[in-house]
């Protein structure tokens, strides 16, 4: 099965923190892939903008390092040398507003899509979006692309919104959320929308409890700095997991328009239950690791990485979480990501209530309840749970398997990275994947108070070994309920 590749129209990209960690990683390498699959349409330009001082072939020079490292097919210096000729580089500081006409004019009068990508601090989005404004370098065909985190809090991500909002429309604001780019994720509406065997059952008349793990095994890596000033509820929760959380909640949109879809989402979201004072240690469960073992061997805890003896910064977190509406009222929505967990993988779990009665002897075994298992990563698929009869004569034996869809291995085609989609949806002008301010900041209503109440109750975090699943009570969460956390094969 192959799959059709549409081109976009001519764009000028231009990457502010173009020499930057998100640039070399996936940026470059999925525009390079974009070019590859035969997407760009001529003339296409590049243009790479940060505070290094460098020239045009330093620039392409750092570009091939990054596709080198980062592109995992084999690729002809041919096709590398096209892509890398698409590329510039101007000097630009972007708090200071200096160099700002020098980008101007290696931008020139062309009109054609203009996308400005911040793959910068957040403080840094207010100024770009004003000093581009002042040099005249917004057009109606201009888009801005902003990376999380977007804000701290609710004020502050007011403040950040209404910041770019005074330069762009509203239309023109790409939220990017690179997990909404990723195939499982877009397929899940297509499972739930686009078949009639899940829908009819998606509520709590059938639904048990939803699971969301997103764990990762790596600790802190390049991210000191920011990350002990953010922790796993604002890095993690206030974005990723609430957008799976809208996306398996959310009722059906009337069609695929952005706004039909984001609208669904902002249900979702204003019918979270809040979590307030007392109710914290309860439903949530704070954690940091320590010295332990991963596949690679021993590890340092969280405080030798950061090079401090104290900080309450979470890298773990638990929660129960309900959604007030009548389709998901008293279905608990177990949500939990973290940091040197014992293994990396993000998937969504659909627990189904079992069977209200079973006709089979207990000689015949268990009846377990059905489950669908949507993997994100590392090895993206859906696997649905199921009981069947065990092959072979000598009575009835029951068997709980999966019916298992790797995507790798049905559609004999490359997966894209989520940036390579989302950076054409962008082109395209369609903001379906990406996040509205004011999901934003509804997301920000409901973590707030989780906050807030940590600071109240001075519920600190607890230690739980490198390379396990968390801290015990983040077990206990979830077992008081009579439930279990999924874990994957």
């Amino acid at each position: 099965m192959t799959s059709q590749t549409i081109p976009v129209d001519p764009f000028d990209l231009i990457v502010f923190g173009g020499t930057g960690d998100l640039s070399e990683r996936k940026l470059i390498p999925a525009l390079f892939e974009r070019q590859l699959a035969g997407q760009f349409s001529e003339p296409t330009r590049i243009i790479g903008a940060s505070r290094s001082k460098l020239s045009d072939d330093e620039f392409r020079s750092f570009a091939r390092k990054a596709i080198a490292d980062h592109v995992k097919e084999d690729v002809d210096d041919h096709e590398i040398r096209t892509f890398l000729d698409r590329l510039s580089y101007v000097s630009v500081d972007a708090k200071a507003g200096t160099d700002f006409d020098k980008l101007k004019k290696a931008i020139g009068k062309d009109e054609r899509t203009r996308v400005f990508y911040l793959a910068v601090a957040p403080n840094l989005f207010g100024d770009i979006a004003k000093n581009l404004a002042a040099h005249g370098l917004v057009t109606p065909l201009s888009r801005i692309v902003v990376e999380k985190p977007i804000g701290r809090s609710l004020q502050s991500a007011t403040e950040l919104n209404d910041e770019i909002g005074s330069v762009f429309g509203e239309q023109q604001i790409f939220r990017i959320d690179h997990y909404l780019g990723k195939e499982t994720v877009q397929n899940l509406m297509v499972l739930r929308f686009g078949n009639a065997l899940f829908e009819p059952l998606w509520n709590s008349a059938h639904i048990d409890h939803v699971q969301i793990t997103v764990a990762e095994t790596v600790g802190l890596e390049d991210r000191v700095s920011y990350y002990d000033k953010a922790g796993a509820l604002r890095d993690m929760v206030q974005n990723h997991i609430l957008q799976l959380v809208c996306l398996v909640a959310m009722e059906p949109p009337s069609s695929l328009d952005a706004d039909a879809v984001r609208d669904e989402k902002l249900k979702v979201l204003r019918s979270l239950k809040r979590i307030n004072g007392q109710e914290g240690p309860k439903l949530t469960v704070r954690g940091q690791y320590r010295a332990g073992a991963s596949s690679g061997g021993a590890v340092k805890g969280y405080l030798e990485e950061l090079g401090s003896t104290e900080s309450d910064t979470e890298t773990f977190v638990a929660i129960k979480a309900e959604i007030e509406n009548w389709r998901w009222a008293g279905v608990p929505f177990y949500l939990r990501t973290g940091k040197r967990l014992a293994q990396r993988g993000s998937e969504i779990v659909i627990q189904f209530k079992p069977i209200p009665h079973s006709i089979f002897d207990e000689s015949a075994g268990p009846v377990t309840a059905n489950q669908l298992v949507i993997r994100l990563q590392p090895d993206e698929g859906v696997r649905q749970w199921i009981m069947i009869k065990d092959p072979g004569p000598g009575g009835m034996r029951l068997r709980h398997v999966p019916l298992d869809m790797s995507f790798a291995e049905s559609f004999k085609v490359r997966n894209p990275d989520a940036y390579e989609r989302l950076l054409m949806d962008v082109i395209r002008g369609n903001q379906t994947l990406f996040m509205r301010r004011d999901e934003v900041e509804a997301a920000w209503r409901w973590i707030d108070p989780i906050l807030a109440g940590w600071e109240e109750n001075g519920q600190k975090v607890q230690g739980y070994t490198a390379g396990t699943w968390g801290p015990s009570s983040s077990i206990a969460l979830i077992e008081r309920d009579g439930r279990t956390w999924h874990e994957s094969d």
